[in-house]
């Protein structure tokens, strides 16, 4: 880690910096997160943040931590309307990412047997590989293993 003097933009790509005040002491994992506590300025392009050092005016850098999304147990999704927007997604029940929506094609062979995951409309999620099917005519999808 070297250290940098910080103007208004990341030295690593030029993006603008915004300002995280420090919040109060947390328990992660079991142990304490004093990082949390103190206050760094934060590039979200390239996701790196500063943090001065000692009141010198220097900054270390060091990534962004991602907090991992909790995934909601499939038995707790209940089916639901889902309506794709625009660019053909949505947002995806269990874990909040954006989903694509599938559309239905006829039936292919594959390796002598018919291949009947992608005949009907469907959401996937690349994130938590999720898939949400269409409950028959209906506007409601539901949770489905493929």
């Amino acid at each position: 880690m070297s250290l940098v003097q910080l103007s208004y933009r990341c030295p690593t790509c030029g993006g603008a910096l915004q300002f995280v005040e420090g919040k109060a002491v947390e328990i992660v994992d079991g142990k304490i997160d004093m990082d949390s506590t103190k206050p760094r300025y934060e590039c979200e392009t390239c996701g790196v943040a500063y943090r001065e050092l000692l009141g010198s005016k220097y900054f270390e850098s060091f990534p962004i931590p991602k907090r991992e999304k909790k995934l909601l147990r499939t038995g707790d999704i209940p089916p639901m309307k889902l309506k794709r927007d625009a660019e053909g997604k949505c947002d995806c029940p269990r874990c909040g990412d954006r989903m694509d929506f599938v559309e239905g094609q006829p039936v292919r062979i594959i390796d002598g047997r018919p291949d009947m995951e992608n005949v009907k409309d469907h959401f996937r999620c690349p994130h938590c590989h999720s898939v949400f099917r269409r409950i028959a005519s209906t506007d409601y999808f539901q949770w489905s293993e493929k």
